[in-house]
């Protein structure tokens, strides 16, 4: 992201953030500070005033959010209570729910990666919250693009569960050579899931360091009084 400008209500917001293929990048700050504006962005749900985004060398200009190489989980699992599990990651790969030779295939090793083997029958409220952002993630992971975004999908788990999905996203990464932004509000989680940290207040990136020096050395007093908030 180069220069890339946005405007919401009365605060405009601006982005420079170049990120590593394999990398995890943690995206944390205030709540209304546009960290998911920045991944609405990178996805295509918001259009910029200005600037480029490029993903691996392509320009995503005019491109919709279907067409980008990328896959994004929201907090809210977004999957339809009517349907199990194995359809609703089906959809990954055709909303219409055509699928082709292989692509039953693709479903069945897609839940076997995020622990969910033998459980596609079910529907949604026949499992647990963590088991839904499992199947979140694995209708993700069909769509087999390189640049995972998550958007605090993890917000509603228990801190346990929270490091377990985080644990497993890090191995579908490594797995798959997959490059992750994820916001959180919890920077236990940007300890724990995160090559890198990224703060963001006022619709800027204030700073972006290792994880291990971002926490060791927070250098600005807004990011160690949101540190000392957020970890009480």
């Amino acid at each position: 992201m180069t220069a890339v400008t946005f405007r919401y209500e009365a605060m405009l917001m601006r982005f420079d953030l170049a990120v590593e293929a394999g990398e995890s990048l943690a995206i944390i700050g205030p709540s209304g500070a546009g960290k998911s504006t920045l991944l609405n962005l990178v996805a295509g749900f918001e259009t910029p005033l200005a600037g480029s985004i490029k993903l691996a060398g392509l320009d995503m200009a005019g491109l919709p959010p279907a067409e980008r190489p990328v896959t994004m989980v929201f907090q809210e699992h977004n999957l339809f209570a009517h349907l199990p599990l194995f359809d609703n990651v089906a959809l990954g790969i055709d909303p219409g729910l055509r699928l082709k030779p292989g692509d039953s295939a693709r479903v069945e090793a897609a839940l076997a990666e995020v622990g969910l083997t033998g459980l596609g029958h079910r529907k949604p409220e026949q499992v647990s919250g963590g088991e839904r952002q499992r199947a979140a993630l694995a209708r993700a992971l069909v769509r087999n693009r390189p640049l995972l975004l998550l958007d605090e999908p993890f917000a509603a788990l228990g801190p346990k569960l929270r490091r377990e999905m985080l644990d497993l996203v890090n191995a579908l990464r490594r797995g798959r050579g997959l490059t992750v932004l994820f916001v959180s509000h919890q920077p236990e989680d940007a300890r724990h899931g995160a090559d890198r940290v990224a703060f963001v207040q006022d619709g800027q990136i204030r700073r972006i360091a290792a994880t291990a020096d971002f926490f060791a050395e927070p250098r600005l007093p807004e990011i160690a009084a949101y540190l000392g908030e957020a970890e009480g």
